[in-house]
């Protein structure tokens, strides 16, 4: 694959932040991976101790643990709904995003279900599920859909890179040494931009976004079945797997938003990540967060006036200021309305207003989960009697903070050494582009 001067050009931008390691750099990695290095330690003593190191109990069986395991799942649709649908409507703007789009997906889809696996106290029989498993259970329509969305997120990633792979590849860039080329000599699997290889190539990327959209549907309405098709207050609900899907783009934009905004800020790419990316995905927010508000209000409008004693019990709780209520306001009010006036507003539509909107989303949809699950597991049907209030109410331990935070730091590590191997803009994409297609004004 002959590389022409542009694409020359652009591999000259991008190389020094694909080898070299600033002091920032080294520092971010060290504390994340000292994180990652006490959630492993956490995990020792979560697995020689057991159960009872956590905040669950017989009441209260699912805890942050659920709660991380469902926003990681969300924060995937950053990829497989926004790059799937720019990518089929061909929208030229979508070049220089959509590689973050695809890796968020990836990570956040790897990382969620291990979640699932610090729930389990028998790991010993977790093969059990795929051999004896319930066609019946949600829970094993669950494993089928993340596994299958895995595997299509995985093939989608790397569809879409195959050409830098081969632009790497021929490279005479100096800095890229031999353990590199022969790296992308293998993920290249002898692409060399033929016609026909271009034209077979992005036949399978569109059957893939074809395929990843309506997946990425179905692994958040299947999530949202376990909790919907249960008769326990606040989840059994008919517009749980809309309402969930809804959160997860909602979430899953904020967290493409702020990527972005690392990347552009760290690695000085404002001549790709424009300000027109952060007010189009900001538009999106917005609308993302009128229609989840929408969402909201419907779903405890009608717990609140059915009146079911069981169901306003929860609801109660949810509006107490001694428990849930501050929460609730967090999660309900101030994560949703805020963002939208930030972005409606002419003068906080700016790329660090947007920005800053993104993260009171996922800071709100994190809280909107847990008190999607804790709420409703503390207001048993049967009262609770002469029980231990460590029994009957949830509170989150060292261990289980120490696992969430790590996993976190696991996301940023795995962002971070992505970016490292392939450019995070892509390059094939951008080389495609005339001159007024990297015109902000376009």
């Amino acid at each position: 694959m002959e590389n022409n001067s542009k694409v020359s050009a652009l591999l000259a931008r991008f190389a020094p932040q694909m080898t070299r390691t600033t002091r920032l750099e080294k520092v971010l990695v060290t504390i994340c991976g000292g994180t990652v290095l006490w959630g492993v330690y956490a995990l020792y003593i979560q697995a020689t101790k057991g159960h009872s190191v956590t905040g669950m109990r017989d009441n209260v069986v699912w805890g942050v643990y659920i709660v991380n395991f469902i926003f990681f799942i969300g924060i995937s649709y950053a990829g497989a709904l926004i790059s799937g649908i720019l990518y089929l409507l061909r929208v030229e703007w979508r070049k220089p995003i959509i590689r973050i789009a695809e890796i968020i997906t990836v990570i956040s889809t790897i990382l969620g279900p291990l979640y699932i696996l610090l729930c389990i106290g028998r790991l010993d029989r977790l093969h059990h599920l795929l051999l004896f498993g319930r066609i019946q259970s949600p829970i094993t329509w669950d494993v089928i859909a993340i596994t299958t969305y895995l595997i299509g997120s995985m093939i989608f990633l790397f569809l879409a890179t195959v050409p830098d792979f081969a632009i790497l590849r021929d490279s005479r860039n100096p800095m890229f040494g031999k353990w590199r080329r022969r790296f992308y000599r293998f993920f290249a699997i002898g692409y060399k931009d033929k016609e026909n290889q271009r034209r077979f190539l992005r036949q399978g990327i569109t059957i893939i976004s074809i395929i990843i959209i309506p997946l990425a549907v179905l692994v958040h309405s299947v999530l949202s079945w376990i909790f919907g098709m249960t008769l326990r207050p606040g989840w059994h609900s008919t517009i749980f797997a809309p309402y969930f899907v809804v959160a997860a783009v909602f979430s899953g934009t904020g967290v493409l938003i702020i990527a972005m905004w690392a990347f552009r800020k760290f690695y000085h790419l404002e001549e790709y990540l424009q300000e027109k990316h952060f007010r189009y995905l900001g538009i999106l927010l917005m609308v993302l967060g009128g229609l989840y508000g929408y969402f909201t209000f419907s779903e405890y409008l009608t717990g609140w006036y059915g009146s079911e004693k069981w169901e306003l019990h929860l609801i109660y709780k949810l509006f107490d200021r001694k428990e849930f209520g501050s929460m609730f306001v967090y999660a309900a009010f101030i994560g949703v309305l805020v963002p939208i006036l930030i972005v409606a507003i002419p003068k906080t539509r700016t790329i660090n207003g947007i920005t800053i909107a993104s993260v009171i989303v996922i800071t709100a949809m994190w809280v909107k989960r847990y008190i999607i699950i804790i709420p409703t597991l503390e207001t048993p049907l049967l009262p609770m009697q002469e029980s231990r209030m460590e029994y009957v109410s949830y509170s989150i331990t060292w261990v289980e903070w120490a696992l969430t935070f790590s996993g976190i730091a696991a996301f940023f590590l795995f962002f971070y050494f992505s970016s490292k191997f392939v450019p995070i803009i892509p390059v094939s994409e951008l080389a495609e582009s005339n001159a007024e297609d990297n015109n902000p004004e376009s």
